[in-house]
């Protein structure tokens, strides 16, 4: 390795010395990457295809140590750096140009007390991971919807999931974290210990440090009422409003995802996914009107381990592919919003491209607004536009279209949206919390990282 350009936080590239590169390699128990190492461009690649960003450096951290000095070699050579766990997220903030990459992904161990009915996960897990280790105990909790999602960034930004009905976000379960702050240094923030820290990365992101481990709350759960039901989409209003009815009385126990997609065969369609908890038996009385609407395109929805309906969304969102996503909050679920929906979906302009509607309520709204710094619990639904597609010379023609749809939602929106499905933040994070708690999220990033070092997220800046 030779002299080193860099990235920094301040604006300008600056040279590292070989010496000072070959120092911190020495200092880590795991890999320092950089653009001629043999794993360089496998291991800066995320689930996002477009994202194609090139770091000067990637440490792939081992443990905390490893977190540690990876910080203070960032902070002390003034490196602009990005933290990787899961790499799902779409926005693709876990890659940077130029800066360190400090990847965590081989930091994705599990370990479940199932007498305390507790789960402790490193900050490169995935769900996956996390489903595979709890559900050997018959155990569960809220978690993303798909197995690769990152628990660090889900749980950091709040976490939408089958379950959340019913026992709240991924962050209404966490009991505590483990974190390097900016001055490189390993704390513990709970309901106890550091508790306005707690209260802040309780949906505020990766804005205070590194997580390197997350605890949460687990519940009894082994088999769910679970998978999907499809119908034609001349009846997408219909089956929309009869969603609309179900969701209005639906009990904790059901979550269920209307959304507007192409199956593999190119036959657009209106799917309901299902997760019933409760016993299968209410379950199925529950779900009867849905599964009664009229002759389906398909209905796989049966009882089976949890664990396999979080395999189910990755059918629709595969790896690789180019991601660009907008949210917001509904009001309501009027039929005009139905009739935007519908009407522009029919314009996709790729198969892969999907529009969601979750419903939330239950446990989620039972959690105070001001307990943790995750917000506006009050929505009834999450509209969520997924756009994908493949070839990079569409990308214009696909990211106006999600942007179209957007601007044709926003007369039907609410306040706030949801950091974790948002592409475009930088202009938005301010309305995703109240200003009350937006300035108490700015203090703790005064306090915690007032150089702004971990910036490469949902960023709230400092003020000092």
């Amino acid at each position: 390795m030779v002299d080193l350009r860099v990235a920094t936080l301040t604006g300008p590239e600056t040279t590292l010395p070989e010496a000072v590169v070959e120092e911190f390699k020495k200092s880590l128990r795991g890999e320092l990457l950089h653009p001629s190492s043999e794993t360089y461009d496998l291991v800066r690649q995320i689930h996002n295809g477009m994202i194609d960003r090139h770091p000067a450096l990637i440490a792939r951290c081992a443990g905390v140590a490893d977190v540690i000095n990876a910080i203070n070699f960032a902070r002390a050579n003034n490196v602009l750096a990005s933290v990787r766990g899961g790499g799902h997220g779409v926005p693709g903030f876990a890659v940077c140009d130029g800066g360190i990459m400090i990847d965590l992904s081989r930091m994705n161990s599990v370990r479940v007390d199932p007498v305390g009915r507790t789960a402790r996960a490193e900050g490169g897990a995935t769900w996956g991971d996390f489903d595979h280790e709890t559900h050997a105990f018959g155990l569960a909790t809220t978690g993303g919807l798909a197995r690769p999602t990152g628990i660090a960034g889900l749980t950091l930004g709040g976490g939408h999931g089958f379950l959340m009905r019913r026992f709240g976000l991924v962050c209404d379960n966490l009991l505590s974290v483990d974190m390097v702050t900016g001055d490189g240094k390993l704390l513990t923030a709970s309901a106890t210990e550091n508790p306005e820290l707690f209260w802040g990365v309780r949906g505020g992101g990766g804005n205070f440090g590194v997580v390197t481990s997350f605890e949460f709350r687990l519940y009894e759960l082994s088999q769910v009422l679970g998978g999907l039901i499809a119908y034609p989409m001349a009846q997408a209003k219909d089956l929309l409003k009869l969603y609309r009815e179900i969701t209005s009385t639906a009990p904790d126990e059901l979550g269920l995802y209307a959304v507007l997609a192409t199956l593999p065969d190119g036959t657009k369609a209106t799917v309901i996914m299902v997760c019933y908890s409760g016993p299968v038996e209410e379950g199925e009385r529950v779900l009867k009107p849905l599964r009664t609407f009229g002759p389906p395109l398909m209905d796989q929805v049966m009882p089976m381990p949890y664990p396999a309906l979080q395999s189910l969304v990755e059918n629709f969102n595969p790896a690789g592919v180019r991601n660009y996503w907008k949210s917001s909050y509904l009001r309501e679920l009027s039929e005009d919003a139905m009739d935007v929906m519908i009407e522009h979906f029919a314009t996709s302009p790729h198969p892969l491209t999907h529009v969601v509607i979750e419903h939330h309520g239950g446990a989620i709204s039972r959690v105070g607004e001001d307990d943790m710094a995750c917000s506006y619990r009050k929505a009834l639904y999450n509209f969520l536009i997924i756009g994908m597609w493949t070839n990079p010379e569409e990308d214009d023609t696909n990211t106006r279209w999600v942007r179209g749809l957007f601007s044709g939602i926003s007369p039907f929106s609410s306040e706030g949206f949801y950091v974790n499905y948002d592409q475009d933040q930088a202009e938005r994070v301010r309305a995703a919390y109240s200003p009350a708690k937006y300035e108490r999220l700015v203090a703790l990033k005064n306090k915690y990282d007032p150089t702004n070092l971990f910036r490469l997220n949902q960023n709230i800046r400092p003020t000092v």
